[in-house]
């Protein structure tokens, strides 16, 4: 998926935040927003989806951080649990997703995710053929909905700024590839 997606699920994931305690409600989503971009920073590793990608860890330390938030509700709590709440999520729907191929929509490589614990690679499911695909865009654009209709000032910013980059994005997918051969190699 693409990260504008997992961006928009974080901010998503504190929309109930915005009619419950909506004191809190932006430093979740802005939280949501960097946990949803953190784990594809791996990218720059040479590994991506096996560095930064801790599908079973992030959801354990959300586990634990969330009640922490439940028990103690401060701003710095609830963004620590909505940031590793996103990075979980972020991992685990990359398991949704395509493979690691330069060509995703070929269907050509069997890695989806690492799950560190089991010290193996999750088989991607292809629901969401690649990232980019016109069915990537339609969840962008609906895991945007409550960021452009809950949220205001930056909240709202980063959201239109992230439809605009999936738009853009999804325009140019298949091309990427032949010019990434073309002009990095």
């Amino acid at each position: 998926m693409m990260n504008t997606t997992h961006t928009a699920m974080g901010v998503t994931l504190a929309a109930p935040l915005a009619v419950v305690a909506p004191e809190l409600a932006p430093a979740a989503a802005l939280a949501g927003v960097a946990g949803g971009v953190f784990p594809d920073l791996d990218l720059l590793s040479g590994q991506h989806r096996q560095t930064l990608h801790f599908p079973v860890y992030y959801s354990a330390a959300a586990l634990v951080s969330g009640a922490a938030a439940l028990v103690a509700p401060t701003v710095g709590t609830v963004a620590v649990a909505f940031f590793l709440l996103s990075a979980a999520l972020h991992c685990v729907t990359d398991a949704a997703g395509g493979g690691l191929e330069l060509r995703p929509w070929e269907a050509t490589d069997d890695r989806g995710v690492y799950v560190h614990p089991a010290n193996r690679w999750v088989a991607p499911r292809r629901w969401i053929r690649y990232d980019g695909a016109p069915e990537d865009l339609v969840l962008t654009a609906v895991f945007s909905l409550p960021g452009l209709l809950l949220f205001d000032g930056a909240v709202r910013a980063l959201t239109v700024v992230g439809l605009v980059v999936a738009v853009v994005y999804v325009a140019v997918r298949k091309q990427l590839p032949e010019l990434e051969t073309r002009f990095l190699r």
